[in-house]
């Protein structure tokens, strides 16, 4: 976890016997334990506190996929999505032998605007109205 070796934790060890002495150093692991013990029940209960408010829908949540490395990866290794059944060319043969659906153009799409009743279009040149108010 802290990637801390045999021979680091040894010197860490006598660096705090040195420091805190060995009448005060086995009541301060007492209260390190303690703590680490009070820290890891925190944590779990706000876990389950968590998935308990956001339903039976997020049951099966994971929290470490929030972490964008995990995401990142599980994005560029996934194989969900299988484009191997999208072949440029049969697509064009479908749709010269008309077995696919014509794409409908989108009425926004055409050349010309389209002026809501009631209004005249811009002269060239005249300025577009200024509102402040919607600015």
């Amino acid at each position: 976890m802290f990637n801390i070796g045999p021979l680091e934790f040894l010197v860490l060890g006598a660096v705090a016997l040195m420091v805190f002495g060995p009448d005060k150093l086995p009541q301060l692991a007492k209260d390190a334990a303690r703590m680490l013990r009070t820290l890891r029940d925190m944590a779990q209960g706000a876990r389950s506190q968590l998935s308990s408010e956001l339903g039976p829908e997020f049951a099966n949540f994971d929290l470490n996929s929030l972490n964008p490395r995990t995401a990142i990866r599980n994005a560029l290794l996934s194989d969900d999505d299988d484009f191997s059944s999208l072949n440029p060319k049969d697509m064009v043969q479908r749709a010269l032998r008309g077995e696919d659906e014509p794409v409908k153009a989108h009425p926004m799409d055409a050349a010309t605007p389209v002026i809501p009743p009631g209004e005249t279009p811009l002269v060239a040149g005249e300025a577009a109205p200024y509102d402040p108010d919607a600015t």
